[in-house]
Parts: structure tokens; sequence; C-alpha cells
């Protein structure tokens, strides 16, 4: 079946290959077939190398009645059983046609009584256009003197050889000649393209023009011969890029080849189309092969910034152009990886083609179909080195080379007995129903064509599309419906066991009689002596499992028996780390219980490896993997575990009193410690009332409570005496004019996207007023049921004046009221401090930046007259009573909150931490840290030229290396001080804090590592990360990356990172967090892992400061069937309201559709809290960056269409044709099926826009373009939620998607149109978005600037993350000062 190239042996017809591969057969050549009117083989044999030295090309012959003649003589049975085959699959086909086509019958008797359908418009049999097109166009005829075909090729203006040479064999192979001022047209006259599968089909195209011999380059008519009715077209095929920029495109018909040269002008717009389709897929193609993971909205970028070539007749390129010939151009990309080595990753499957292939429904593995169009491809094209091999130090290497790369082989051999039993195909496209072709490596390997069989690989022919892009679809989406696990299982299993006592006996007397127990130092087991303190092996219930491991904390004997008090260990493979632990490593946990010394099976060595004095300097160093030796019973720990928040931390340093060494147990101490701080206390009783007792003190979870004290309640706590009306629902829908509308029957679902209706009220706040007990019959109080006696705190929202006044006042604005509420102590959510503004020393301003959790208030609210007052003065003096007047405290033993942080910060002057930023991007992560004033960046390393520009012109004094972070990494450790560019390196101990958010391309998958997903890893910029962590030893380490980061490779990635940190000795941890509950108007789930090095105090994740969306925030990640969580509390509430789009953005001035000033002034005062917050405190007169992208005319004239209203989308926009603003007009979109899924309109219209609708596989000839609905997405929508979000509008009460790095409305996140202007989002609108100051400086084109933006990490985030490190470095720094040490909880 396959076609051999042309001259095999020709360089040239190599060369023209796409990639630098082997010149190879092209799959889509089909059969090559003998045409009645002579038994000449289309191949030419190099006759004429004019053409030849141009391009190889592959052609073939219309299907009919006629016998194959193969260009390579293979053996006929083949042929015919393919030929059988393709008959089978054909009458298969018409079998389930006529079955469906029995279905729609039924379907068509039950909708009789639905008003009469409208008809769809009558179609040509032959073209398939519409007849009542007004772009239909006819053919007009030839001159007269134009020459039948036969007749034409016999002129001798076309003759190309010598009288004298033997000439007359070479009749043997089709001649070829060029043909200018063509047309092409059906029998009817219709003039029609001939790129959407008609040949293919078998209809009989036809075309005109004038023909020129195969050497004339001069596409004029001079010269040429008039010929008339060429064909019918057997086939048409496309040859090299000659020189890069324009195909060649050819007809073969029974007769000769002819390569196309310029259309006539009648046909010249059909024509334009075909050679936008064609140079589109060479720039897909190209731009793919170099850029295997760039987005969606990279790829439009590429189309729309890329100048078409001089003499096509269209000036740029589209979404709609790239939309209109995504199924041409994915058949490329088939044919292109088809070409391909069989282990590099298809081009199919990156996320790009993915999305294209959903947006625009293609479909895949139309092969057999397209047998007949024979495609070449652009020629090679050198790759662009990606980034280089991993830098990796010794430690990094031997964990992620020796360590996994052997459990990594072991998965693959347990995969491939899993995937035995799984379909591993869709069986229904083209490609799966073909024949294996027995030459392919994959059948050479296959024992029926004489191989091992080892390779398990499918034929290379029948590698099924659908599948491929299935599985890479399934890697990606993160299932957030995590079901609740139980946490591990505890080992608790003190039941009795039948002692045997003849085993065990105690060695010497009791140490100690403690009521009913007699404490021991020693006993002897099977001969075998074990003092307290020794680790023991304990048998578990079932034989089957491990053994247990614990340390002997206690010995005693009393009425149970001879017991012994186990603090156990928690082995590797029982925590996060999974199956990447060490097997020899245990981990402390505050886990223990009493057990039967029947239980010990023998003594275990467990050896404490601290780490080393010099620790920091031994990065990078030939270290030793093992730990200890492997002799069965020695292990040894360095980090204790917490299981619900899986931190590793330094083990605590409690030591026991002199009186209870004999039965001191740590974990015991520490869960007695943490329940004692749970435990709800009153101190310093006042005085009795009316049976309750008053106190001045209450303290819960470690925190005090005085009388004064602001308190975070949850919402439901208290309700207020001003009730508001709810808030508004949407209003019903109105009916909608179907006619008008067809599209929004779609909207059926109430949600919608980036909307606050679900956000939950911030904390209540009030004041403490009295803490009382009420006095039991006995006459004591009942301290276990502590009151509270609140005044209450209105916000602006809870006022008359509702949501409207929250939107101008500060967020932590309230007012004073004199109502009040008793509560119960517990329900208290934390403490705040509320500060009457005018008793305040400082601005408000500094004083609310100088701290989390304050509030102020400069009014009282008085509900019952709806008037703000000014406070009374009890509201003023609270908990300052007797203090003398203002502020002037400290006196007395009750020092307010606020006083008492001012003081020890003021104590305690932080020098900022050396930080080295990698892959810093534009600086967010290290915006945020300088904001926190933790951190001072010396160094940043950022390949990407404008964003490395962006950091240096916001931050002068760091060094920003613009290079490969492996190439540094490699001078670092080969003792150079210097780079190229005389730039200097950090060194050892220079950097304290490493932070960054290296890019996982590659492997980014959720399945399974596999050999060759873990090479990319093991080479990936994760690993280069981590080596740089190892050989600096900072005292803090953050990685930041996609919430999807720790669910990669079933949380592979994460084992494998978290794993090596532990090796490398560093405290560390994981969580979610959601940008949103940090100040930003978008959601943006981010993973980070945590780390300290040994000696420092692991940081907590920092609580949310704003309510948000709940959907948006489910943060935890279950690994290996374990739940984990983050140590965040604040879950359903949290202190501060949420931040919208309006809060964002509405102070920004109105712009049109590619606004391109620079800048420009702000014309007007901030409206909000935040945006007084982003414009900063010096006064700006000029706003920067607020441009925009400039859209096409027809996108454009969309955006204009869609309603302002909350929700809206394409699915909204109006049938209709519009004049756009490049002078040409839309077509209405034509619904011509019957749409199986969604039956008719109200009005009985169709609601299909192509043949899929019905069942039937999709028809090219049903596309349709230059629509205000775009025709792709009613196509696909059915499967892919409707597109809901598509042109989507931002709602001003609500909050930006994820921003994304090139905001396009047909793009993932489709939400970035303006509330109310027609036009995208601009550059500053998404910077604020993501919480960058105005002042922030970007750089480059406004397609740069996206990038930098969206990449990002939103700087309010990484402030909060930075405030907890701060609050870290201080807790070291008293502790230090006081030599205090043991576990400070925060």
């Amino acid at each position: 079946m396959e076609t051999e190239e042309a001259v095999a042996s020709s360089s040239s017809s190599s060369a023209t290959m796409s990639k630098t591969r082997k010149a190879r057969r092209s799959k889509s050549n089909g059969e090559n077939k003998k045409s009645p009117a002579s038994s000449r083989v289309t191949r030419s044999s190099g006759r004429q190398p004019t053409i030849l030295a141009l391009f190889s090309k592959g052609s073939n012959k219309r299907k009919s009645d006629e016998v194959n003649g193969e260009v390579k003589q293979e053996t006929n049975p083949e042929k015919e059983e393919e030929e059988l085959e393709e008959k089978e699959q054909d009458e298969k086909r018409i079998k389930i046609e006529t079955k469906e086509g029995s279905e729609i019958k039924e379907e068509a008797t039950q909708v009789k009584t639905a008003p009469p359908a409208k008809t769809t418009p009558p179609k040509c049999v032959d073209c398939r256009q519409y007849l009542d097109d007004p772009d239909l166009k006819f053919f007009q005829g030839d001159p007269d003197n134009a020459l039948e075909e036969p007749e034409m090729l016999t002129d001798e203006r076309l003759s190309i050889f010598d009288a004298n040479e033997d000439g007359f064999e070479s009749y043997e192979d089709l001649p070829q000649h060029k043909v200018t001022s063509f047309s092409v047209y059906d029998k009817k006259g219709h003039l029609c393209p001939f790129d959407t599968g008609l040949i293919e089909r078998n209809i009989e195209l036809y075309f005109s023009g004038a023909v020129k011999p195969i050497y004339d380059d001069n596409p004029c008519l001079d010269g040429g011969v008039r010929a008339k009715k060429l064909g019918p077209i057997n086939a048409w095929w496309i040859t090299g890029f000659d020189g890069g920029e324009r195909a060649l495109i050819g007809f073969t018909t029974a007769f000769a080849d002819y390569i196309l040269m310029d259309p006539s002008e009648e046909y010249a717009p059909t024509f334009a189309l075909m050679q936008e389709k064609i140079y589109m897929s060479k720039i897909v193609v190209e731009f793919l092969q170099n850029n295997p993971d760039v987005s969606y909205e990279d790829l439009l970028n590429k189309i729309e910034t890329t100048v078409p070539p001089a003499g096509l007749n269209f000036n740029r390129f589209t979404e709609d152009s790239l939309l209109r010939h995504a199924q041409f151009v994915v058949e490329q990309v088939e044919s292109y990886d088809e070409a391909g080595d069989s282990d590099e990753p298809p081009v199919l499957i990156t996320p790009c083609m993915r999305d294209l292939i959903k947006l625009a429904g293609v479909t895949l593995g139309k092969r057999r179909a397209a047998r007949r169009q024979a495609i070449r491809h652009p020629t090679k094209i050198d790759k662009d080195k990606g980034p280089t091999k991993a830098t990796t130090t010794k430690l990094v290497y031997l964990i992620f080379d020796t360590f996994f790369s052997e459990q990594i082989e072991k998965n693959e051999r347990e995969e491939d007995k899993e995937n035995a039993m799984k379909r591993r195909r869709c069986g229904v496209c083209e490609v799966c129903q073909q024949p294996e072709c027995g030459k392919c490596k994959a059948c050479q390997n296959m024992i029926k064509f004489g191989g091992s069989g080892r390779s398990k690989q499918a034929c290379l022919q029948r590698r099924c599309p659908n599948l491929a892009v299935r599985e890479a679809d399934e890697d990606e989406e993160v299932d957030d419906n995590i079901p609740e696990m139980p946490s591990p299982k505890k080992m608790l299993q003190g039941r009795k066991k039948k002692q045997n006592k003849s085993r065990i006996s105690w060695v010497g007397e009791p140490i100690k009689r403690d009521g009913k127990k007699d404490y021991y130092q020693k006993v002897c087991i099977d001969s075998e002596t074990l003092e307290v303190g020794d680790c023991v092996s304990v048998s578990p219930d079932e034989p089957s499992k491990p053994l247990y491991l614990a340390r002997v904390t206690a010995l005693w004997e009393d009425s149970s028996g001879q017991m012994f008090h186990a603090h156990w260990f928690c082995q590797g493979i029982d925590t996060v780390l999974g199956k990447t632990s060490d097997s020899l490593e245990l981990f402390l946990v505050d886990e223990c219980e009493d057990m039967q010394l029947s239980y010990i099976h023998g003594k275990v060595n467990v050896v404490y490896k601290a780490p080393s004095e010099n620790w920091a300097l031994e990065g990078g160093l030939d270290m030793e993997i093992k730990m200890v030796e492997d002799d069965g019973r020695t292990y040894f720990y360095q980090m204790w575990y917490d299981q619900e928040y899986a931190r590793f931390e330094s083990p605590p340093k409690l030591q026991p009193s002199e009186d209870n060494k004999y039965k001191f147990c740590m974990s015991c101490a520490r869960l007695d410690e943490v329940r004692q701080k749970e435990i709800l206390k009153v101190m310093e009783p006042q005085e009795e009332v009316d049976g309750k007792m008053f106190y001045g003190l209450a303290t819960k979870n470690g925190v005090q409570y005085r009388i004064g004290d602001g308190v975070f309640l949850l919402p439901e706590a208290f309700s207020f005496s001003m009730k508001l009306a709810s808030p508004a629902k949407r209003p019903k829908k109105e009916a909608v004019d179907e006619e008008l509308y067809p599209e929004h029957y779609r909207k059926s679902s109430e949600y919608i996207k980036g909307s606050n209706q679900d956000a939950p009220e911030p904390y209540r706040v009030g004041r403490i007023k009295e803490i009382f007990c009420s006095i039991r019959s006995n006459g004591k109080p009942n301290e276990a049921d502590i009151k509270l006696r609140l005044y209450k705190f209105y916000r602006p929202e809870n006022t008359h004046k509702s949501v409207k006044a929250s939107y101008h006042s500060d967020i932590n604005l309230l007012y004073w009221s004199d109502e009040e509420v008793t509560l119960d102590f517990k329900a208290v959510q934390g403490r705040c401090t509320v500060e009457y503004g005018e008793d305040l020393t400082e601005c408000i301003q500094d004083y609310s930046a100088s701290g989390s959790d304050r509030f102020y208030f400069l009014e009282a609210y008085n509900a019952k007259t709806k008037s703000f007052e000014d406070p009374p003065n009890h509201a003023r003096r609270a908990g300052n009573k007797g203090k003398g007047k203002g502020k002037g405290k400290g006196k007395g033993k009750s020092v307010s909150a606020l006083e008492q942080s001012k003081q020890e910060a003021a104590e305690v002057k932080l020098p900022k931490l050396r930080t080295l930023d990698v892959f810093s991007g534009c600086g967010g992560l290290s915006e945020g840290f300088h904001q926190a004033g933790i951190s001072e960046t010396l160094w940043a390393i950022e390949m990407w030229e404008p964003a490395a520009q962006a950091f240096r012109l916001n931050n002068p004094g760091t060094t920003v290396f613009t290079e490969d972070c492996n190439v540094l990494l490699k001078l670092v450790m080969s003792g150079e001080k210097t780079n190229s560019l005389g730039q200097k390196l950090p060194q050892k101990g220079d950097v304290e804090m490493l932070c960054g958010g290296p890019p996982c391309q590659g492997f980014s998958g959720m399945n399974r590592f596999n050999s060759r997903t873990y090479s990319k890893f093991k080479n990936s910029l994760v690993v280069s990360f981590l080596s740089y962590c190892d050989y600096y030893r900072p005292r803090f380490f953050l990685l930041e990356n996609v919430r999807n980061f720790v669910s990669f490779k079933r949380s592979m990635v994460l084992k494998l990172t978290l794993r090596c940190l532990v090796r490398m000795g560093y405290q560390c941890t994981f969580g979610v967090l959601q940008a949103g509950q940090y100040g930003v108007a978008q959601t943006r789930r981010r993973a980070i892992v945590l780390a300290a090095a040994p000696g420092e105090k692991l940081p907590m994740f920092p609580e949310p400061l704003h309510v948000f969306a709940p959907r948006a925030c489910q943060l935890s990640v279950v690994v290996d069937d374990k739940k984990f969580v983050s140590n965040i509390t604040r879950t359903y509430s949290g202190p501060f309201r949420t931040i919208t789009v309006r809060d964002t953005m509405s102070d920004l001035p109105e712009i049109r559709n590619g606004a391109s000033a620079l800048e420009i002034s702000y014309n007007g005062e901030p409206q909000s809290w935040f945006q007084r917050q982003i414009r900063g405190s010096q006064y700006q007169p000029i706003l920067r960056d607020h441009i925009c992208k400039d859209m096409s005319a027809l996108v454009a004239a969309r955006m204009r269409h869609i309603p302002l209203a909350p929700g809206s989308d394409w699915r909204d926009l109006p049938n209709i044709e519009v004049r756009l603003s490049d002078g040409i007009t839309t077509r209405k979109l034509r619904y011509t099926h019957h749409e199986k899924k969604n039956g008719r309109s109200s009005t009985g219209a169709l609601r299909g826009v192509c043949s899929c609708a019905e069942g039937k596989p999709c028809d090219p000839a049903d596309r349709q373009f230059n629509t205000l609905i775009p025709w792709c997405l009613p196509h696909t929508g059915n499967r892919h939620n409707h597109w809901a979000g598509l042109y989507g509008r931002l709602e001003w009460d609500g909050f930006f998607s994820t921003t994304v790095t090139n905001p396009e409305p047909m793009g993932k996140q489709g939400r970035v149109l303006h509330p109310e202007q027609h036009r995208v989002v601009s550059v500053r609108e998404c910077a604020r978005s993501q919480g960058f100051p105005d002042t922030y400086r970007l750089f480059g084109n406004v397609l740069d600037k996206h990038r930098q933006v969206g990449n990002a990490v939103p700087p309010p985030l990484a402030k909060s993350i930075g405030l907890e490190i701060k609050s870290c470095v201080l807790a070291k720094v008293k502790e230090e000062a006081t030599g205090i040490s043991g576990r400070v909880d925060s």
C-alpha cells in the first residue's frame, strides 16, 4: 500500500522531510492505481530533475474499479486482503448508518406534534454548497481557444524534450506541468474548494486555466496553453515549502500532474483560504515542534503575530482562521507524528493541540478517507535547545538516579500486567481499524512477525490518537471531590494476650511504687535484657503484617500483668513519602500506648542521626546515601512527623525531670501539653453578682482574652437589629427570543463562574464586656461553662447602607454599637485588636499595616434611627480603665495585645535574609517577601529576557542572571566566582533563603512515571532546583507551583521532592493555598513546599485573611488514599470580606479594544480600599500599562454583542449579520441538522450545525465561518459543558478566573472580557488581579507583559507566607535570647 519516495536516493527528497529524520514513507499516500486511459505508473523516474530538486511528492489515483498497480512490487494477497477489509469496513459503516437512519425516523414520528420544522435550504449534491448562498459562484466558461486535456498535452509549447532526446519511454510516467489562472468547479459549474473531502469522496471536480511548462516560474498567461475541463482530479497534494515560505499544491489527473501557480480572479478568494490553511499548519507544526509545552493561548499569540508571506491575499492570521482550518491542521500534525520516531512524544498530545481538538471538534484518526491526499511536510526544522541536562549535586543524583530508577522499572513491570487487562484503543477511529503493517519497529518485535514479543507496543500505524489525547487529558484533571479518608490507623492494640510467663522475668527490684504499679528499670525477655529507653519490635495481631517498632519508656507490673509503655515510631512507608522513603528510616510521632510485654518480639537498634555541626557547608559533597548498615535490626531516625499535616520537623527537645525519668514519655508529655492548651480556663476572679462569678481573664488554645479585647466569631454567632433585605437573588430568566438567540438554551445552570453569591460572610467582631460563669447549687462557679458578654460591632455592609458602603470603606473599618450579646466562650474563633481611631498615636494606615487582625472605628451606629453618631465614652475607654487618659498604658499587668506586639517587634531588629530567587519571572514572589520585610533578593535567575528585564526594573540592586540555572550551578560547583558576563555568583554560605517556581513540563501528568517520563523528571528543573538547595543549604526553602504539582504522577513528584529534602536534613511540609484568601480578586490555587534548616523553626502556612468562594477553596490533598490538610483553621470564615473585581479596577479609565498608550492619567481618585493600597501612598499621576490586546474585527464584533449582565458569555450572542470594522459582513449561523441530544427549539427550529449532531461522522462541508456565533462552539458544546465562560464577561461583584498568560475569549479561561467595556482585560487590570502595585514595572510588548503577570506568584500571597517565615525567625531569635527550648506551637 505504501508508495516509495520518488527517487529514494535523491537527497533533496529526504531533505524536505520534516524533523531531521531518515526519509520515510508517507502513510497517507494511498495506492497508486492504474487509470483506464493508460497503464502508466504515476511516478516520475527522475527525467525531470528540475522539479524533483524542489520537492518530493506522493500522488494517488481516484478510487474506482481499476486494479491496483503498485510501484513497489509487493505480493498481492496482502493487497486484496486490505481491499476486502476496507470493503467490510464500508459495509459496517453503511449498516451503522442505516441503523441510525431508522432511529432518526422513529424520532421524527414522535416530533410530529411540534410546530412545523424549518426546512434546511437545499445543497448541491456534488459540492455540498448551499444553493441560496450569495457567495456561490459559477465558473464563467473557457475562452474559445481552450483545448481539451489530451490535445493540450501534445502542444509543442509544453514539450520539454530536445528533438534528439529519446523522450519516448518517459511517457511511462505522468508528465508534469504548471497551471496558472486556474479555476476548480464541479459538474454543475459551481466554483468549489478541492480540500473539503470532495475528491476523497469521488466527486468529479474539473479545472481550467493556462498550462505552462514545468520550468516556467512566471505565473502570467504568456506562454501558456489555455485548457478546459482538465480532469476529473484524481488527487491533490502538497509538497515541501520551497525556501520555507510558500507551499506547492498540485493536482493529478489521468493524464498528467499539474502544479498550481496563480488562481483566476474569480477563484482567488476560495484558493486563498486553502493557502492560509496550508501555511497555518506549517506554523503550528514548526512552533509545537520547538515548544511542546505551550498553551493554546501561546499558539494563538504565535499565529496572530506571524506576518503571512507576501503574495498570499490575506494580511493577518486570526483565531477564526485557526479554528476554521483546525481539522486540516490536526491531520498535518497526525501525519507529522506518524513519520516520527516511536519514542518521541507525539505533538498531538501537547496541551495546546488537545485544547484545539476539543474546541474545534476535530475528528482524529481520519487516515482512511484521507488516503487519497498526499501531504508533504515542511522541510526539516532545527529544534530549539531546551534546558540542558540537569546539574545535580551528588546527593540529589544518587537519590534520583540509583534509588528510584530501579523503583520505576519495577513499577513499569507491574503496569505492564495491569495494562494487559485494559482496553488500549478507542476501536472506532480509522487508525484503530487498520491491519498491522508488519514493517515498523513495533511489528518487527511481534512474535507473529518473527520478533521476540518483548516490547508490547502496538503497530505504529495503529497508534490510536483518540486514546492518546484522552489519556493526556485525564492526566491533567484533578479530582477535588475527595472522599473523607480515615486518618492513618493507629496501632492501638492494648488487648490482652495470653501471657507466656516463662519468656519474661523482671531484672532487679522495682525502682518506684506508684499507686498499684511497680515500676522496673529492666526486664529479661527470651534471655535478652531490655531496659527503659531501649527500642523493640512488636508483633502485630495479624501475623502477616510487618513488625511495629517502638521505644520502651516505662516497665511495670499491675493487675493487667507485665506491661510496658510504647512510644511508637512511624515507618517511612506510613508517612506521605510512601514507597519513596528509606526502608530503614523511622520517624518520631506523637503516638503511644500501654502494651503487654508478651507482644515484644525482640530488641532493635534505633540510632538518632543528628545533623552534623557544619551541616550548612556539607552541601554538594560526596555523601554516603546509606545512613546505617542494613543488618535487619538497625534503623535510624532524624525527624518528628505530624501525620495530619505531613510536617517533618526536628525532634522536640523535651527532657524528663529527675523524678519522672522511669516513666517519661515524650509523646505523652506533648499530647498532654496540647490537651492542656485546649482546655478553656478562667482566671483573676473579680466579684460575684446575681448568681454569676465574674473574671478578668479567660484562656483558649494558649491565647489570653481580657475584658476590652476584640474577638472573632463565626457569622452565625449573632445577628444584628438592622435586618437587611436578603441579598438579591438573580432575577428569574425572561423568555428569550430563540430565533435571535439560538444558543441561549444552553444556559440552564444557575451557577456562574467567578461569582461571589456563595462567598461566606467575614467573622463577626465583638468586644468583651464581661467574662463570667454561673454559680452552681453547691456555691462553686461552673468553670466548665464560660460565658462572654460582648458589644457587637457592625461592619459597613451590616448597616442600612448595605454592600455599597463596604466598597468605599476600609476593609478593617467597624462601627461601635451598644447592642450586646451573651455567648459561650468556646464560640470564640480568635483575638483581634479594635481601637478607636482618635485614640491612635499613629495614622490609621500605619496602625492597620503594622500587624494583622487590626480594626478601628470612628463612629457608632444606631440601628433604630439608622444613623451614625459619636461613640459613647465607654466605647473609647474599654480596656484602658484607670490608666490615665488616651493610650498611656503600660502600668498594671493588663498590657493590650497591640502594645505587647509592638514592644516585641521594636526590641528585635531582624536582619533580612539574603535571598536567591530561581525561575523568578518578573518578581512576584520576591515582591511579596520584600513587602513582608523578611528578605532581600540579592540574586535572581530568569531565562526569559523580557521577564528578567522587568525584574531588573523593580529590583535595581539585584544581580539578575539571564541564563540556564543548570549552567550557573555547574559554574559555582566547579569553583567559579563569576559567570561569562562577569556577574558575581553567590557562593556557599551566601544564600539564606532559596525560593522559586520550577516549570514542570514534560512530566506533569497524573498517571505513573514510566522510564521515559522519569528520565524527563530526572533532568527537570525541579531536580536542578533541589540541587541548588542541597548545594547552598539555605536557612529557608520555598517551592511554589500549580495546584496539581502535588498530584503529578500519582503524587510521585511531590514525594520525591520531600524525600530529597528530608534526606538533606531539612524540616519540610507542603500545602495548597488559595490566593483569593489573601486579598486578590482571583481564584488561584498554588502548591507550596516549605523547608527549614535544622535549628530553624518550620513555618506554618498563613491563615486566610479574606473569605472567598468556597468551591475555589478545596485545599486538601489525597496522597496514596490518605487525606492531608494544611494547618489552616479558618476554613469557614475570615477577618475580612472578599475582594471583588469592582474593588480591583473600577477606578481605571475607559479604554478601547487594542488601546496601546503606555502611560495615561488616572482621571480620578481611588474608589476602594484595595485601590488605595495598590496605588500606594505616594501620589502617582501616571497610570502605566493600561493597554489591551487588539482583537480581530470579528472578535471585536462578538465582544460588542455580549450583554453586560453577570454570567453573560457566547451563548448570549445574537444570530445576526453585522458589518465589521474591516468592511466585511458576517453571516448568520445556519442550523442544518437535527440535534439528537438537545432536540429542537420551542419554534421547531433545528439546533445542530454538523452531521455529528445526528450521530454521524463530522462532514467538513458543514463548517461555517465568519459568523457572529462561532460555529465550533455549538459544534462541540455538548461534550464540554456548553463551553460555559467563553467570551465571558467578568462580573463587578465577582472575581477573576486564574489570570492567564494571554487573555483569549476562546482560551482555557475564556472569562476575560471587561464587565462593561467591549474589550479583553488590560495588562494593568490583570496585574491588579494578581495584587501587583501600580508602580510595579513590566517589560516588552503587550503579550510579553501579559505573560509576565500571568506567570507570577501574587505578591499578597507571597507576603503572607513571608510573614510566617518572619515569625519563625523572630521566635528563634527570642528563644536564643531567653534560652528556652521545647517546641512552640503557633
